[in-house]
């Protein structure tokens, strides 16, 4: 896994709806890596259960087995017309933090990109829209 160094402004950003959209100068793919994130104006977030309770199960599923206070994953979704975030589906990502910098933490980059390409297969109309962690904050906040 590749470490990440958290920053001030990244918590921020990720809850920003994704829009997925050609990289200059290249071409489009199914890719997480080739969407582009623009801010854009949401009236209303629309959570389905079914995502609500992936993030419980995997929770209660990895501080079972072992000893830690957050699990990270990945939020899919749409963007409807009326300016509605349409969150549908989630998945796991393995999430690691280094015991000496709580700033630092890892996340298995191939795992994500495979497991959002097999997403893509089965509804190509759901993108990466923002991610969920449980537990301790990431980053001072407010």
């Amino acid at each position: 896994m590749a470490p990440h160094k958290k920053d001030e402004g990244s918590e921020k950003a990720s809850t920003t709806p994704v829009v997925e959209a050609p990289i200059p100068g290249g071409t489009k793919t199914n890719s997480c890596a080739s969407t582009v994130h623009l801010n854009l104006p949401v009236k209303r977030v629309v959570v389905h259960p079914l995502v609500l309770l992936s993030v419980v199960d995997h929770f209660n599923r990895v501080s079972k087995t072992q000893n830690v206070k957050r699990v990270v994953g990945v939020l899919l979704g749409s963007m409807k017309a009326d300016k509605t975030l349409d969150i549908a589906n989630s998945f796991a990502v393995p999430f690691d933090e280094d015991e000496k910098d709580k700033k630092t933490w890892f996340l298995d980059m191939d795992y994500l990109e495979t497991m959002y390409a097999m997403f893509y297969k089965v509804a190509a109309k759901e993108k990466i829209v923002g991610w969920y962690h449980t537990g301790p904050k990431l980053s001072k906040c407010c």
